[in-house]
């Protein structure tokens, strides 16, 4: 798409060689009116005018395009230059030199740096001039060369000006999008939980059912605004952040997922293997969070009658971490969509969450340096596997 002509004269006029050009053009053909056009099949437009004669023409001032002799310069594209029209047998009857008065005439085809023509390089005087130098033709052929080197120049500063503008309103809305999250949204959210812990110390065991009901959707709202809060930070900030320290009581941590995720599921098994000897560099809370998303996954989509394995060990150079279930091979065709934000692993069906869970723990382990991989085939099963540096500053 085109750029408004508009743009074009306003750019032009941001040059600051344009003046300088026009005064030598001026100088070289020795005429006394020179201007830069904008020449489209419908409008004849002047983006910059040298004018001694008071032809009466400013910048953003229109001609009939079809009165100019530049209209015809924009279907041959060559140059068109003489110096005393009333002699010129091609120019002695043209209706131009008439219609605007004047004898002697140079212009010289723009075309940008990408080929498109974009107007010409003109210059006029009432008086007859003498222009039987090849170098004028020249001279002026390497000037609208600057003028489009320029203009190119121009739009690409014009550009980056207005995707610095774009990224510095993309952060200003960041920065208010998280601060909903992190404020506006977990405010109301805190006073329904205070009311249903008044609503819990009721002795009325129906309102107790409903306090708990309502302290259950407290949970699970609290994780979903989290999770978008870490997708938020995630996507569209730095990364996830993390508090990195020195840690040596991490498999305390592991552990009280563990049983939180197999309080939530009673009927499941759980299988844990720990064996955590070194101390590690790392952000607790955040592998916690890892581990929570990752078991929750394999709870939601690992066959029901068959364990879910937990495995966390050390060594001096790495640690790692893996959760491992059995059921249905993950697709392979879906595979490498699993760690996008809004995937909701192999099943079709509609699952609880947002599916942000996997992609955040790929986000966790990225900023821990670390790898999050996963295999999944019919013998095996699914197994999501992190490992990271044990020593990473």
């Amino acid at each position: 798409m085109s750029r408004p002509i508009a743009a074009d004269v306003a750019a032009i006029g941001r040059l600051g060689s344009v003046p300088t050009i026009l005064q030598t053009v001026a100088h070289t053909t020795g005429m006394r009116f020179a201007v830069i056009a904008r020449v489209t099949d419908t409008k004849w437009t002047a983006c910059a005018v040298h004018d001694l004669i008071d032809f009466g023409l400013k910048a953003g001032g229109e001609l009939l395009l079809e009165s100019t002799i530049c209209n015809e310069i924009r279907q041959h594209h060559e140059p068109v230059i003489f110096g005393n029209a009333s002699c010129d047998p091609r120019f002695a009857q043209h209706p131009t030199p008439k219609m605007y008065g004047f004898e002697s005439y140079v212009s010289i085809p723009v075309f940008r740096v990408n080929g498109e023509f974009f107007g010409t390089l003109c210059a006029i005087d009432p008086l007859p001039t003498k222009l039987d130098n090849p170098n004028v033709v020249k001279t002026l052929e390497l000037f609208a060369k600057l003028i489009a080197a320029e203009l190119e120049s121009e739009e690409r500063h014009e550009q980056s000006t207005s995707a610095l503008l774009d990224a510095q309103q993309t952060a200003k809305l960041r920065e208010q999008f998280i601060a909903v999250l992190g404020h506006d949204l977990r405010s109301p959210l805190s006073a329904i939980r205070v009311g249903a812990d008044i609503l819990q110390a009721d002795s009325d065991s129906r309102r107790q059912r409903v306090a708990q009901h309502i302290q259950r959707s407290c949970d699970r709202m609290a994780e979903m605004i989290e999770n978008i809060l870490d997708f938020a930070r995630g996507r569209l900030g730095g990364g996830i952040p993390v508090a990195l320290q020195p840690v040596d009581n991490l498999a305390i941590e592991l552990n009280h997922v563990i049983a939180e995720v197999q309080e939530s599921h009673p009927g499941r098994e759980i299988r844990v293997t720990m064996a955590i000897e070194h101390a590690i560099n790392a952000d607790p809370h955040r592998i916690a969070q890892l581990l929570a998303n990752l078991l929750n996954n394999a709870m939601a989509h690992g066959a029901a009658d068959q364990p879910v394995s937990v495995t966390a060990t050390s060594d001096k150079d790495e640690f790692e971490l893996s959760v491992a279930n059995a059921g249905p091979p993950i697709p392979p065709d879906k595979i490498g969509r699993l760690f996008q934000p809004f995937n909701r692993g192999a099943e079709e069906a509609p699952q609880p969450g947002l599916g942000l869970g996997l992609y955040i723990a790929a986000e966790v382990a990225k900023a821990h340096h670390g790898t999050l991989s996963v295999s999944s085939t019919s013998e095996d099963g699914t197994c999501f596997v992190f490992s990271m540096p044990i020593g990473h500053t």
